[in-house]
């Protein structure tokens, strides 16, 4: 019989201390190897049986899963935050025990790292959500200095190249003035960079037959479906629309405590219940924004989302709850489209096809 064995890695930038656990839970190993690819191939080489081994998220996760993939059964990438892994005493040796543990009771949280055909989406999604976010830091830090200097900057005149010189020219400070044209400078070197990922990141994705299908969808056009597919990579990882709405944000969980009552020396539950609801807090934000984006695009736009957007106002429904429910359904009907690989229909807005 092949025996199985669980490997649990703390990996740092030099080194990974590793704890073997056998098939019935004993440790038979504990090592430090040095975080180097053919040190782990060799020490991989050297053990026997099924190799099942789980690591935390982090830096150099996605490269030591593609490294140790092929050679072994099972990677798993543990998601910390649903793990007991930090409780109690810490060191590198423990925290090796306790992942090859939580492995051997099949008690590990892990994270998706698969589809390696789309790495050159990720990579480019990245650059793009990265750069994008540096555009707006930069933005945002010129209208604050003007602000701060009692200068009012509302509108997008401010970033205007042709109109530089005469806001240049409110700042009375030369010191500050000269802050101001180093952030402008930073501004101009950024917005060509965006637009060069953002054209290699959408001539890559129009090499996914999902990206056409997803444009279709209102409210998600070409950058919107790209991101979707280097983030989401496949839909199958999702089984119900209730899966993916928690993975997005938009799930909804409620927090309720003291539920019952001493009344007349019995315990009886309270008709008022003290429930407070709101969003799950750990999710995916990209994949947030791109669905709280697209129902806002939908909802201001004419056809069939915006039309179900105002029959939610029409029901009594608050425009931000309304907004809410839009980007449930837009996200539920991406994972029909996507998994059918069919074109978007306003049927789905029915509560019984979405």
């Amino acid at each position: 019989m092949t025996s199985v064995k669980y490997i649990g890695m703390d990996v740092h930038s030099e080194s990974i201390s590793i704890c073997v656990r056998n098939s019935v839970g004993k440790i038979v190993m504990e090592c430090v190897i040095e975080t180097k690819g053919s040190t782990i191939l060799q020490f991989l080489d050297g053990l026997r049986g099924d190799l099942r081994i789980v690591f935390e998220e982090g830096t150099w996760a996605t490269w030591l899963y593609d490294l140790m993939k092929p050679h072994v059964t099972e990677v798993l990438v543990c998601n910390t935050r649903k793990n007991a892994v930090r409780n109690g005493s810490k060191s590198d040796r423990i925290d090796a025990r306790k992942l090859s543990e939580q492995l051997y009771m099949n008690n590990v949280k892990s994270i998706y790292h698969g589809e390696r055909g789309l790495r050159m989406m990720k990579e480019l999604a990245r650059s793009y959500l990265t750069i994008t976010k540096d555009v707006t830091r930069v933005m945002n830090r010129l209208k604050a200095l003007y602000r701060s200097w009692g200068i009012p900057c509302a509108g997008n005149e401010v970033y205007a190249p042709r109109y530089r010189a005469e806001w240049l020219a409110k700042i009375s400070e030369a010191s500050v003035r000269r802050r101001a044209e180093h952030y402008y400078q930073q501004l101009d070197g950024l917005r060509p960079l965006r637009q060069e990922v953002r054209k290699d990141l959408l001539a890559e994705a129009k090499k996914h037959k999902p990206w056409k299908l997803l444009r279709h969808i209102p409210g998600i056009g070409p950058i919107r479906a790209s991101v979707l597919i280097a983030v989401m990579q496949t839909p199958h990882r999702f089984r119900t629309k209730r899966q993916l709405w928690n993975y997005s944000g938009l799930g909804l969980e409620t927090y309720d405590s003291a539920e019952y009552r001493a009344f007349q020396g019995q315990l009886e539950r309270s008709k008022k219940h003290a429930t407070v609801r709101g969003l799950n807090k750990d999710h995916n934000h990209d994949l947030k924004d791109i669905f709280k984006g697209a129902a806002m695009r939908a909802s201001n736009a004419a056809g069939p989302l915006h039309d179900f957007y105002e029959n939610l106002l029409a029901k009594g429904r608050k425009p931000t709850m309304a907004r809410l429910t839009l980007a449930r359904k837009i996200a539920a009907i991406t994972l029909i489209v996507w998994k059918k690989e069919v074109r978007f229909d306003a049927n789905y807005l029915k509560p019984q096809a979405a």
